[in-house]
């Protein structure tokens, strides 16, 4: 049973404000740490070496700048959020990589491979980016995503968890009244939020891929280590901290 009106309001003002909610950026903000190798593994600096890369969802750039100092012949760090795209391009020029990679809100070239990092519970048009990124991909190429929380994770909404499964017991519209006293972009729904939640789901990501033009060659539904031992397939959703694939056009 969900938790409304002013009862849940006001309980969830005993919460702490969640960090993401007070961090503005600015002329004086660095990338977040970047978690290409922590996902991928070491290798993957091999795998994109003297290719094309695109980092769709590219945020403030930290992954599409190590992609670039470890090889990439040209990445592109594609993101609607301008000003993390500022910030990454300043930093890619203390980098000193500046020349190969650059950052934008579109494009149309296309490459070897596509890298999609915690952004797919957060497109407002999941099926929309799958189609675009099967656009952008040469023959041959690999789109390589990673998402999670999924949704039904105990900390599945993000911020709006404030405790496990917090995002399920409360109604949208509490969690947002709580949060329009820190946010003042007067937000209302879930996917109205700055970075956007669509509330993705394990199923729902491998029925979006089924009806677009990709299709999964690698998939692993990662654990929550300390219960992995309930982890199988029916328990998965709730269970699962990453969701990790490789992609691939149908032939």
């Amino acid at each position: 049973m969900l938790i409304g009106g002013e009862l849940g309001y006001r309980v969830l003002q005993h919460f702490p404000t969640p960090r993401s909610w007070q961090i503005r950026l600015s002329s004086v903000s660095a990338p977040t740490p970047g978690k290409l190798e922590s996902y991928w593994g070491h290798d993957i600096w091999e795998e994109l070496a003297g290719r094309t890369v695109i980092d769709f969802g590219c945020g403030t750039g930290a992954d599409t700048i190590e992609i670039a100092r470890h090889g990439a012949e040209r990445v592109i760090g594609l993101d609607i959020v301008a000003e993390a795209l500022a910030v990454a391009e300043r930093a890619a020029e203390r980098a000193n990589v500046a020349d190969r990679c650059c950052f934008q809100t579109t494009t149309t070239e296309k490459a070897d491979a596509i890298l999609c990092l915690d952004s797919f519970e957060h497109f407002s048009d999941p099926a929309g980016i799958l189609r675009t990124m099967a656009g952008l991909l040469k023959p041959g190429g690999t789109v390589l995503v990673s998402f999670g929380p999924p949704w039904l994770h105990p900390y599945g909404g993000h911020s709006f968890s404030a405790f496990p499964w917090a995002h399920l017991i409360f109604t949208e519209k509490s969690l947002l009244r709580w949060r329009s006293h820190h946010c003042g972009d007067g937000a209302t729904r879930f996917g109205e939020v700055r970075g956007g939640l669509n509330q993705m789901t394990i199923r729902r990501f491998e029925r979006l891929v089924a009806d677009s033009p990709l299709q999964i060659r690698d998939f692993e539904a990662i654990p929550i280590r300390p219960v992995r031992l309930l982890h199988n397939r029916l328990t998965r959703e709730f269970f699962t901290s990453m969701v990790r694939c490789k992609l691939r056009l149908n032939s």
